[in-house]
């Protein structure tokens, strides 16, 4: 038995429609699922007695609940990565692991000084938050970058963080 003669044009017809219907849905914006997720180059200087600095290139996604973070060197080697959900918090540096209930405990550990995490995250989407201590300059985010100041309590550090997009 052998398909009618407009058999292949009704097939044809079908896979247009297809491909037609297909065209008219709209992608996932790549903006959406980036929404929470950031790369750059991070810098914090603090000032005292024995001054300290600090740089990475890092990879940020989540928010202050919930996330996940990565410092890699200039060669980019891990040098940590923190993770937190629901009140811990986990810091992997090196072969160590250690966790805490505290995000800005272990990050403290890994730069030297305590950093404003839902403040940073805030700064980081262009709003400008509050924290203590701490003055953002968002004026530079069109472009990527972001500047905080943390005039007390002593000592006064600035962190610094270019976006890469």
């Amino acid at each position: 038995m052998s398909a009618p003669p407009h058999h292949g044009w009704v097939v044809s017809w079908i896979i247009c429609c297809a491909l037609w219907l297909a065209g008219c849905a709209q992608p996932v914006s790549r903006a959406s699922q980036e929404e929470d997720s950031w790369r750059g180059r991070i810098a914090l200087q603090v000032d005292g007695q024995a001054a300290q600095s600090f740089s990475a290139t890092f990879e940020l996604q989540g928010n202050p609940e919930s996330g996940g973070l990565v410092l890699l060197s200039p060669f980019g080697n891990r040098i940590a990565q923190l993770e937190w959900k629901d009140g811990q918090a986990s810091l992997q540096s090196g072969p160590e692991t250690r966790t805490s209930d505290s995000l800005e405990t272990l990050l403290l550990d890994v730069t030297g000084t305590r950093i404003p995490i839902a403040a940073l995250f805030s700064w980081l989407n262009g709003i400008q938050a509050t924290a203590p201590g701490w003055q953002a300059d968002l004026s530079g985010m069109p472009d990527g970058r972001l500047t905080a100041r943390r005039e007390h309590p002593t000592p006064q550090a600035i962190l610094r963080i270019v976006l890469t997009r």
